[in-house]
């Protein structure tokens, strides 16, 4: 089913030179007739050139981070299908038909690589529990399972990459690609495949508790952006709750004695109130301009064509 799609493979790279000849090799393999693009972003070691003898097309991105990369690979890179994965080895290139053709069966936008450790070393501990909680979170805040979001292998469709914001720097792109598509209510998928341990002589850029709090941070926003109502309707809430709080007993006293002795803590209270209902009324009004927006971004990925064209 594939021959008649033009495939792009895109490898993101930040000193991979252990790993990326055998990632290029592996998916040439898988996919003989996709192009393999990698990405250089300011390698300090032979990545560019180890590369270029196993036969990718080597293209720069000078500004750091994994989303400025995606954000260039997208704008530049034309295809019908595109397969994105991290330069590092550890995912499992034989899977890559199985993906593409799954999308394509399926008429989906996005297949995300959901990973399965091959052996204990592959995945810490630290990034599981992270990726869970993450993952989870995003799951409850949007309204659709998820096993894997923070998966960088996945498929997609020409209509989901030119439909992309591509806002974020570094690694919180997964979030906003999984994001992109749970706003868009586009169809998409995730299937298992083998993940395994770095090569040796190679290690992760991730810092799970620096990056784990970026993405969270990205989550929050994306939840701004995507969520305005229900996001600021808990800020007003909370608000209003603290304002009563504070301002039960200066009514109180006020009803029995007809004095407001502690005049800081009811203009406190008021102010609290005041800012719980210009959050709900922020929200309404956001609410209104992101369904204006979600209805442009959703013209704009209509406008492309699909996997089947």
């Amino acid at each position: 089913m594939t021959n008649q799609h033009a495939i792009a493979v895109l490898i993101p790279c930040f000193n991979e030179a252990v790993a990326i000849g055998r990632v290029i090799d592996d998916f040439r393999a898988a996919l003989p007739d996709a192009r393999i693009y990698v990405f250089d972003n300011n390698s300090t070691d032979d990545t560019v050139s180890v590369a270029s003898d196993h036969g990718a097309e080597v293209r720069s991105e000078s500004r750091q981070g994994k989303g400025n990369v995606v954000r260039r690979m997208f704008s530049d890179i034309e295809a019908d299908l595109y397969v994105l994965v991290d330069g590092d080895g550890t995912y499992d290139a034989a899977s890559a038909r199985t993906l593409v053709d799954h999308l394509l069966e399926n008429h989906l936008d996005m297949v995300i690589a959901s990973r399965i450790a091959d052996g204990d070393l592959a995945y810490r501990p630290g990034h599981v529990m992270g990726n869970r909680l993450l993952t989870t979170l995003a799951a409850r805040l949007f309204g659709h399972r998820l096993d894997d979001m923070l998966s960088g292998y996945r498929v997609f469709s020409r209509r989901f990459v030119k439909s992309f914001p591509a806002l974020s720097r570094g690694f919180e792109t997964e979030t906003e690609l999984t994001v992109h598509a749970l706003a868009l209510r586009m169809p998409f998928a995730e299937v298992a495949t083998p993940y395994r341990s770095r090569p040796e002589g190679s290690a992760s850029k991730l810092n799970t508790w620096r990056d784990g709090f970026r993405i969270l941070f990205a989550i929050f926003m994306l939840v701004k952006e995507e969520r305005p109502l229900p996001f600021f309707a808990v800020l007003g809430t909370l608000f209003c709750l603290v304002s009563l709080i504070l301002g039960y007993p200066v009514v109180t006293e006020w009803l029995q004695t007809g004095l407001v002795p502690r005049i800081p803590t009811a203009i406190l209270a008021t102010g609290l109130m005041l800012l719980g209902f210009l959050s709900y009324a922020s929200g309404l009004i956001l609410d209104t301009v992101t369904h204006g927006r979600i209805e442009a971004k959703r013209l704009a990925y209509l406008a492309q064509r699909g996997p089947d064209g």
